[in-house]
């Protein structure tokens, strides 16, 4: 099995600051470019658990014969129950490489992407849920549209949703491919490095995957879990989850005061985070490489002593 180079690959794990004999987490395995520099990094005595919550991805991290591994096949959100069951209190560091990888953009079976046509399926886990052709066979017009237009931020979210029920009304939509054509012919002509069905194709992703609500519930895990000192590194892949990111890590760096209780300045709570460095985003090699890294941005936080 050949690694995924996995974007911001060394920058991601340069900015967890790896200690020999440090405890860390990769909670988006994928197909463990992260990991497998993580691993190379630690020394004997050092920890790595890598979580998924994709089965492909569980079954290619399971053939790394190390010790020093525990593979969780979980989503992110269950962070905190994969670190007890592994008998850690806290770790060194936390890495989340957020979105869908390209192994499974490219496998055209997972139907999540448009360029392949496939069974328009878009779960992370098939074992789990519903997949986007049950979805969009029982969902209202306007649920449709509003799905759209608050995960893919399509401005012809109304166009399209009426499309598709139009189009279902006629024959099931259950094809990558047949989606995509529905969402071309309802917009307008767009720009040529933007295919008219991108934003739809992610707008389901995320709101089936429910991809932004467990990044909520999954990054004040990480801050809980972290020792002092220890690093928590997010890649994103879009403005939703990089807003995401961007606030609580701005929250987290200042000081959490009450609400109506005076405090001196002595008194003032301690933030729990440091804001480390800027925004990091790849560089010209980088994207002439591999042209589905151009939306990444790479932002670290370090937890302060309580």
């Amino acid at each position: 099995m050949s690694a995924h180079t996995p974007v911001l690959g060394r920058e991601a794990v340069d900015s967890l600051q790896i200690k020999a004999e440090g405890a860390y987490v990769d909670a988006t395995f994928g197909r463990g470019g992260h990991s497998r520099e993580i691993l190379a990094r630690l020394g004997p005595g050092g920890r790595l658990i890598a979580m998924d919550r994709d089965p492909q991805a569980v079954a290619a991290a399971r053939q790394i014969a190390d010790s020093r591994l525990t593979v969780v096949h979980a989503r992110f959100s269950r962070l905190r129950e994969a670190l007890r069951a592994a008998g850690l209190a806290q770790v060194d560091g936390v890495l989340l490489d957020l979105g869908v990888s390209s192994p499974q953009l490219d496998e055209a079976q997972r139907g999540f992407s448009f360029r392949h046509d496939g069974p328009l399926d878009m779960r992370m886990d098939p074992g789990s849920g519903i997949s986007a052709a049950q979805w969009l066979a029982q969902a209202g017009e306007r649920e449709i549209g509003e799905v759209i237009r608050r995960y893919g931020e399509e401005r012809f979210a109304k166009q399209i949703a009426r499309a598709i029920v139009a189009a279902r009304s006629r024959r099931p939509v259950e094809r990558t491919r047949q989606l995509a054509e529905i969402v071309a012919q309802a917009v307008p002509a767009r720009e040529p490095r933007q295919d008219p069905a991108t934003r739809t194709f992610q707008a389901l992703r995320i709101y089936l995957n429910q991809e932004l609500e467990e990044l909520e519930v999954t990054l004040p895990q990480c801050v809980d879990s972290l020792a002092a000192g220890g690093r928590l590194t997010v890649i994103s892949f879009h403005s939703l989850e990089d807003r995401i990111v961007k606030r609580f890590l701005r929250r987290e760096s200042q000081p959490q005061v009450p609400a109506r209780l005076p405090l001196t300045a002595g008194q003032m709570p301690r933030p729990r985070l440091r804001l480390v460095g800027r925004a990091v985003k790849p560089g010209d090699e980088e994207l002439r490489a591999n042209t589905r890294s151009r939306s990444a941005v790479m932002r670290v936080a370090e937890r302060l002593a309580a």
